[in-house]
């Protein structure tokens, strides 16, 4: 755990902040695929914004510095854990488990009984950081591309 971090909860202001930190994170990604064709490289201010309402996210801070932010939102009994995005300068420092910790004890304390996120197949890197935190693979959807989406849950009660 880094101890020169802090949380706190993601909120709707955040989202010109989240929108950076997001493409700065994601272009790794877009280098593994081939493409910047992704969600979270053309996702408009507006789109960022109405996603951070009502969300039981969470930023990391370094110091004033947004260095890591999270999503989640509940539906049911599950909590829906998406577009986790660490600049790149801090990634491998174990910001993405504080946030995934964080918000798997604020999903549970509203309710839920699992967490489910998504990563790409190629994805090797997010794969083990989700694995090592507890995650299980449950479903793979083929892209039809070589590529799949990978599901993976853990029970957070």
């Amino acid at each position: 755990m880094n101890d020169a971090i802090s949380l706190r909860d993601i909120r709707e202001d955040d989202a010109g902040e989240v929108m950076t930190l997001q493409r700065a994170a994601f272009v790794s990604e877009a280098q593994i695929y081939g493409s910047a064709d992704m969600p979270p490289l053309t996702q408009t201010l507006e789109e960022v914004r109405w996603e951070l309402r009502d969300n039981l996210g969470c930023v990391a801070l370094d110091g004033s510095r947004m260095v890591g932010a999270l999503r989640a939102r509940l539906d049911g009994e599950l909590l829906l854990v998406g577009r986790i995005a660490i600049a790149p300068d801090a990634q491998g420092g174990g910001i993405g488990s504080q946030l995934l910790d964080a918000v798997e004890r604020r999903g549970a304390a509203a309710g839920a009984r699992e967490a489910e996120l998504f990563t790409g197949s190629l994805s090797e890197a997010n794969i083990r950081l989700y694995e090592r935190q507890g995650y299980h693979e449950t479903e793979r959807i083929d892209e039809g591309d070589g590529t799949a989406q990978v599901f993976l849950r853990k029970r957070i009660e």
